[in-house]
């Protein structure tokens, strides 16, 4: 969602909330304000009993290590602690899981973020239900047993108005709630994919747990641009170079590929025969579990990918998202055919939104994994003014790119 969107929507958010609490401090009972969603104005109700919109943060119910190796969620979410912590410090988030009462017994991010959380104590013994923290994400989806999402002011208390949370629950093979899991960041950050990388994170979690590893219900994560890397479960799955490329390709055609195009997306001009790519489709299904098509190849199951996400966050003008989740080439080590279109596709996206764009953060981080894009820094230092210290980090890059 566009910036300008964002701020527009938690301005409107912060009238609606300030006029609600204003009436409810005075005693007035009222129904759902316009511009805010009923099951929001309803968990507003409920709260308002027993939080105070004003409170700093969130009570603690002190050392809670005891009841985190007790509980059911530990194995799973230990066993993919990796990828939960690389998808919340890629992203800017700080991750926590709690227990069926709300409170946190688990979390991770990186440091910017560990540091905003722990001023609202987001962490570890922190009460996060609705009765002692008021409306959020963890407290919704523990009300309401669906997945949620608590934009700015649609929090209870004044102090998380900055933030944005996306919380799905986590149950046993009878259904049963056992907690929930949070992704949280600053409002700015708000991303429709957010709810869906919850809900991704849940889905192996619970798989995990219920010992369903091959039911099929986990969406793998690939990563491919800077490096490759397919995990499932939270486990790494070894697969060749080629079978990579080939994964590569389809996650980036969801519609698929007829067995010609995905031959010469991968072998070009060389003269291969097309049992050596039927041979190739065929290993990487074992290794997949068997979750590409036949006639048409094309992916039959969801399966995460960071490149996928960077095109989304361009097609819906986040670009300080794709910015972020663009952390180098696509699959850099390849020549094949496919792979160098998308990856010059990619880089020409990127780079082209990002000179578009009139925030110097962008350019600069863009810059990070861009040292001889003489552009791009020069593009950040005209946007710099005379008294941003990040003058001399933009004139250093603009000088090394010269020298080059």
């Amino acid at each position: 969602m566009a910036h300008d969107t964002l701020s527009q929507r938690r301005a409107v958010l912060e009238d609606e909330w300030a006029r609600w609490v204003s009436r409810s401090s005075s005693g007035t009972r009222h129904g759902a304000p316009p511009a805010v969603r009923d099951e929001v104005a309803d968990s507003w109700l409920r709260s308002a009993r027993t939080v105070d919109p004003r409170q700093e943060c969130a009570p603690d119910s002190g050392d809670v290590s005891a009841r985190w190796a007790e509980s059911p969620l530990r194995e799973p979410v230990t066993a993919l602690a990796t990828q939960i912590r690389d998808i919340a410090e890629d992203a800017g988030f700080i991750g926590a899981v709690t227990d069926e009462t709300g409170t946190i017994l688990w979390s991770c991010g990186g440091q910017v973020m560990r540091r905003r959380a722990e001023r609202v104590n987001f962490a570890p013994g922190g009460r996060w239900d609705e009765a002692h923290m008021g409306t959020n994400a963890l407290s919704l989806a523990l009300a309401t047993g669906n997945a949620s999402t608590v934009f700015s002011a649609e929090h209870l208390v004044a102090a998380l108005h900055g933030w944005v949370c996306y919380c799905a629950p986590i149950r046993d093979a009878d259904g049963r709630e056992l907690g929930v899991l949070d992704l949280s960041s600053t409002w700015d950050r708000s991303h429709p994919l957010g709810l869906s990388m919850v809900r991704s994170l849940v889905c192996a979690i619970e798989s995990r747990m219920h010992g369903a590893a091959s039911s099929g219900q986990v969406a793998p994560r690939l990563s491919c641009l800077g490096a490759a890397r397919l995990t499932r479960h939270g486990e790494p799955v070894r697969l060749r170079r080629r079978h990579l490329e080939i994964l590569t390709l389809l996650a980036l055609q969801p519609q698929g590929l007829t067995p010609e195009r995905l031959q010469y997306a991968i072998y070009g001009e060389r003269p291969v025969t097309t049992s050596t790519l039927k041979a190739d489709v065929s290993q990487l299904r074992k290794a997949t579990g068997g979750e590409i098509g036949n006639r048409v190849y094309r992916l039959l199951s969801p399966l995460s990918c960071d490149a996928t996400e960077v095109l989304s966050a361009l097609r819906s003008g986040d670009v300080a998202t794709a910015v972020r989740l663009y952390r180098g080439p696509l699959l850099p080590d390849s020549e094949t055919p496919g792979i160098v279109e998308w990856r010059h596709h990619l880089e020409v996206a990127v780079r082209t939104a990002v000179l578009s764009s009139a925030d110097p953060e962008l350019a600069l981080q863009y810059g990070m994994r861009a040292p001889d894009d003489l552009e791009i820094h020069e593009h950040a230092l005209r946007l710099l003014s005379a008294t941003d210290p990040r003058r001399g980090v933009a004139s250093a890059r603009v000088h090394t790119a010269l020298r080059r």
